[in-house]
């Protein structure tokens, strides 16, 4: 009876947290939980020799970076289920066993969706460091690889990887009760390693000043990862998100050079089509002039190398393109299965 009762608090502080958090429950979602996942494009051996820097879309905000010959890996989510609701639209693009040795795991947030912890579960032999933003540690468990949490500006280093927390626009809790005391626990972050930087948003609102900030004391970034969606609605979305219109904004202030979505079409997320926000990317695209900047929509399962071996960071001309923002988009109208890992866990 008591271990009855416990799951069903668990059960209901996730539906709690699916509720509030980067999801949100809704008709798709139900029709998602009893469909199977659409197969995704899997690599045998991510290692790139040919590479200085290299990334590649596990699905959702889980990629995996490798500059040189370190390997950074964020928001790892690898389950059928995240909080064993919101359930997986298309399989993750890389077996968790595929992964080479992992240097730092990068947490942004504590949402079920970003911190999943039976994900954890399946690479912890591979797992060498974690870091989490302020408060995260709170919600690790039996884990063997040591964890870290870092505040704003705070940086963690090992032999010469250096992350720094970095501050983004989003929210902290993990099971919605907690938002009272959870008020800052999520971040980005800035990755470097010789000579090339990384930046990593995780799950953010477009906050100009922000980011700006981030470029006057990173300038020169390489790589952005930034989040598009979810998109709709609107009016509650545009508070903790992005659209493609606004990572768009963010790239240039960033100054990085080269830009990969994320945080779309892998799990039902808002009231739209799991593809309206790689939509509404490529339509705010074509309203910009972006010189030798590239955005690199990746599949899911795909990896780009950017930076070829015995190449270096190059610095975009003086003359790049104007910052400010084009008129908004036009909001626009909307396989075999196979075993993939166990659902994720509630705790």
């Amino acid at each position: 009876m008591i271990r009855l009762r416990r799951s069903f608090v668990a059960f209901a502080c996730a539906l709690s947290a699916v509720l509030a958090g980067c999801s949100g429950m809704n008709g798709r979602m139900l029709h998602a939980f009893f469909s199977s996942p659409r197969k995704a494009t899997t690599i045998q051996d991510p290692v790139r020799k040919d590479a200085r820097l290299a990334v590649l879309w596990i699905g959702h905000a889980t990629a995996l970076i490798q500059i040189d010959d370190k390997f950074i890996l964020t928001d790892p989510v690898f389950t059928a289920t995240v909080g064993q609701l919101s359930k997986r639209l298309v399989e993750p693009g890389l077996e968790p066993n595929a992964l080479p040795p992992i240097d730092v795991v990068l947490i942004s947030h504590l949402h079920f969706d970003h911190l999943s912890l039976g994900s954890l579960s399946m690479i912890e032999k591979k797992v060498r460091e974690l870091v989490m933003p302020r408060g995260g540690v709170t919600y690790l468990t039996d884990f063997r690889f040591p964890a870290i949490e870092l505040r704003t500006w705070q940086g963690w280093e090992k032999d010469g990887l250096r992350v720094t927390a970095v501050p983004v626009d989003h929210t902290g809790y993990r099971y919605g009760i907690d938002s009272a005391w959870m008020t800052d626990s999520f971040t980005g972050y800035l990755v470097e390693y010789h000579g090339l930087t990384v930046y990593f948003g995780g799950d953010t609102a477009y906050n100009p000043r922000k980011f700006i900030e981030t470029q006057q004391r990173f300038p020169g970034i390489d790589l952005a990862l930034l989040p598009i969606g979810p998109v709709e609605p609107a009016d509650r979305m545009r508070a903790v998100h992005m659209d493609g219109q606004d990572a768009i904004q963010a790239f240039f202030d960033l100054g990085a050079r080269w830009m990969v979505p994320i945080h779309h079409s892998t799990f039902v997320s808002g009231d739209s089509d799991p593809g309206e926000p790689l939509r509404r990317l490529e339509d705010a695209r074509k309203r910009w002039n972006f010189g030798e900047r590239e955005i690199v929509a990746l599949g899911i399962g795909e990896q780009r190398v950017l930076i070829k071996a015995g190449e270096g960071h190059r610095d975009l001309p003086k003359d790049e393109p104007p910052k400010a923002a084009p008129p908004p988009a036009k909001k626009q109208e909307k396989p075999p299965s196979s075993n993939i890992p166990d659902d994720d866990r509630l705790d």
